[in-house]
C-alpha cells in the first residue's frame, strides 16, 4: 500500500530528555493509524511532530527524517502549508468562541477565501462531512460554545476539514466525550478514512480494535510493535505487547 508518511530514525528531545527513540513507521494513506500505550509513553509526542506542534517548545532538538508525500517537512515544507495539510484535533473540544459558521469558515478565510457563496458551501461540506449539518443548520449563527461536548468535538472536525487536508491527527478525541458521542466519533472516523487518512492517538483498547487499520504500540518513547490491528491485537510478535493488551500492566 502507498505510504503517505514515512518516518525514519527519529529521535526527539527535551533538553537532556529523551521523549522518541528511533521511531521509524510507513502510515498507508486512507487508512485509519492507532497509536496506543500507557501515560507518557511519547505517543502524543509523535503525533505532535507530524504536523511541526513541537516547534512551539523550547528546547527541543529533533533528528532523524519525517516524509510526507515525499517531502521532508522540516526541510521542503513552510509550517502554515504543512497544518493546512496535516490538521488537528484535540483531546478537548475547543471551539472558538464564534458562531458555528465561524469557526468553519475560520480557515478558509485566513488562507483568502472572501466569497460569501463560496464559504457557504465549504461549511455546509465540512458540517456534513463531520455528520454534523442535521444538528446546526438551523442555528449557524449561534455560538460554537453552546454545542454539546460531542457535538463541540465534531464541529473542531468540521474546522479540520474546511481547510482540506490530506491527513487528520486525533489526540484522544473522544477522552473527554460520553458514550453516546464517542460512537458518533468512532462511525464519523470510519467514513472519514474514504477521503483521508486519520492517526489517531487513543487510550482505549477496544476502540483502537473498533477504527483503525493498522496500531503502533509504543512503550518508554519506543515504538515496540506496529503492523495491522487484527495482528496486533491477536497475535503480538513481543511479549510486551501481550502485556499491554491483555491488561497486565498500563
Amino acid at each position: 500500500m502507498e505510504a503517505i508518511i514515512k518516518v525514519e530514525n527519529l529521535d526527539l528531545f527535551y533538553g537532556n530528555n529523551q521523549a522518541l527513540k528511533n521511531i521509524s513507521i510507513d502510515v498507508e494513506k486512507n487508512k485509519v493509524t492507532a497509536l496506543i500505550g500507557p501515560s507518557g509513553c511519547g505517543k502524543s509526542t509523535f503525533l505532535r511532530t507530524i504536523n511541526r506542534m513541537n516547534d512551539l517548545i523550547d528546547n527541543v532538538k529533533i533528528t532523524g527524517s519525517i516524509l510526507f508525500e515525499g517531502k521532508d517537512i522540516y526541510k521542503d515544507y513552510d509550517v502554515i502549508k504543512l497544518r493546512k495539510k496535516i490538521g488537528m484535533v484535540f483531546q478537548k473540544p475547543n471551539p472558538f468562541p464564534m458562531s458555528v459558521y465561524d469557526n468553519v469558515a475560520y480557515g478558509p478565510k485566513t488562507h483568502g477565501i472572501k466569497n460569501k457563496k463560496q464559504l457557504d458551501e465549504i461549511v455546509e461540506k465540512s458540517l456534513k462531512g463531520a455528520a454534523l449539518w442535521d444538528e446546526v443548520k438551523d442555528r449557524l449563527n449561534k455560538s460554537g460554545i453552546g454545542l454539546s461536548g460531542g457535538q463541540q468535538q465534531r464541529l473542531c472536525i468540521a474546522r479540520t476539514l474546511a481547510v482540506e487536508p490530506d491527513v487528520i491527527l486525533m489526540d484522544e478525541p473522544t477522552s473527554a466525550l460520553d458514550p453516546i458521542s464517542t460512537l458518533k466519533i468512532e462511525d464519523l472516523i470510519g467514513k472519514l478514512k474514504e477521503n483521508y487518512t486519520v492517526i489517531i492517538v487513543t487510550h482505549n483498547m477496544q476502540q483502537a480494535g473498533r477504527i483503525s487499520d493498522s496500531t503502533a504500540f509504543f512503550l518508554t518513547g519506543e515504538i515496540v510493535e506496529n503492523g495491522p490491528t487484527e495482528e496486533l491485537f491477536y497475535k503480538p510478535k513481543d511479549k510486551r505487547t501481550e502485556d499491554y493488551i491483555t491488561g497486565r500492566f498500563g
